[in-house]
């Protein structure tokens, strides 16, 4: 098996950039207007990536608990920002402040499990495992929550009557909402189960496809995989079902009403 890590020259990864390229024209050539979005998403990537390359390089060559922590605080700030932004309802103080909470106590409770239990990491801010893998984990549980938030919204707007209905015939607040909790609960998780069902067959996900290019033995870029596969199901769900069984009740006035 060949260690060596093929490098990337900036002129190759130049010609990545045809692909853009390719879209925008298709974008033109269908009358949709997207141009100015397309341009911004990848020079935002680009910018952000390249900046996040010269971090990781310090936070790397300097361990320290409080470089990691720093990094994963802003990574949890941006997540809880971007899972706002997506989240195409009106929401309350409340429940905004609610999806943080269960962004922050869904990642500590898998982190701690997954990087001091299954990988045992030492030291045990490690920035070479915890940096990533955090990111991973972060950014499935925020497209989760996203998800849940939104269907959660929709569902005591479009439901509205038959809550209250409900209401007048005496069902407590939990029995009134009970199918649309679960409806945004089941929402929010449907896309994480799918793309297990199909990874390993129609996907090679990217950790593993990194760590196989860097030389990494196939099998243990696997067992990596399904670790932090299992880690992503469980901090998504463990996110939104806190999310989710206490959201409900932002809608709901201290006497029981709907909002």
């Amino acid at each position: 098996m060949n260690n060596t890590v093929m490098d990337l020259s900036i002129l190759n990864l130049a010609i990545a950039y045809v692909f853009v390229l390719v879209l925008l024209v298709i974008f033109k050539a269908r009358g949709i207007r997207r141009e100015k979005m397309i341009l911004i998403a990848t020079t935002r990537m680009t910018i952000q990536l390249t900046l996040m390359g010269f971090v990781l390089l310090y936070v790397f060559k300097h361990p320290s608990w409080w470089l990691t922590l720093s990094m994963l605080a802003i990574m949890l700030g941006f997540a809880v920002y971007n899972a706002l932004k997506r989240v195409k309802y009106s929401m309350s103080k409340e429940l905004k402040r609610l999806v943080a909470l269960s962004m922050i106590i869904g990642y500590l409770v898998t982190a701690v499990v997954f990087m001091l239990l299954v990988l045992q990491v030492e030291p045990w801010f490690n920035p070479q495992y915890f940096i990533p893998i955090s990111g991973m984990i972060i950014g499935n549980s925020m497209t989760g929550i996203a998800l849940g938030a939104n269907r959660l919204c929709a569902n005591m707007r479009d439901h509205r009557e038959r809550i209250e209905n409900s209401l007048m015939l005496g069902a407590t607040c939990k029995v009134a909402t009970f199918d649309e909790v679960n409806d945004a609960f089941d929402s929010a998780i449907l896309p994480t189960m799918n793309n297990m069902m199909t990874m390993g067959i129609v996907s090679l996900p990217g950790m593993m496809t990194g760590q196989m290019l860097s030389g990494t033995f196939p099998l243990t870029a696997i067992k990596y995989q399904i670790g932090i596969m299992l880690a992503i199901l469980g901090c998504t769900a463990i996110t939104v079902v806190i999310f989710v069984t206490l959201g409900y009740k932002t809608f709901f006035t201290s006497s029981a009403a709907l909002k």
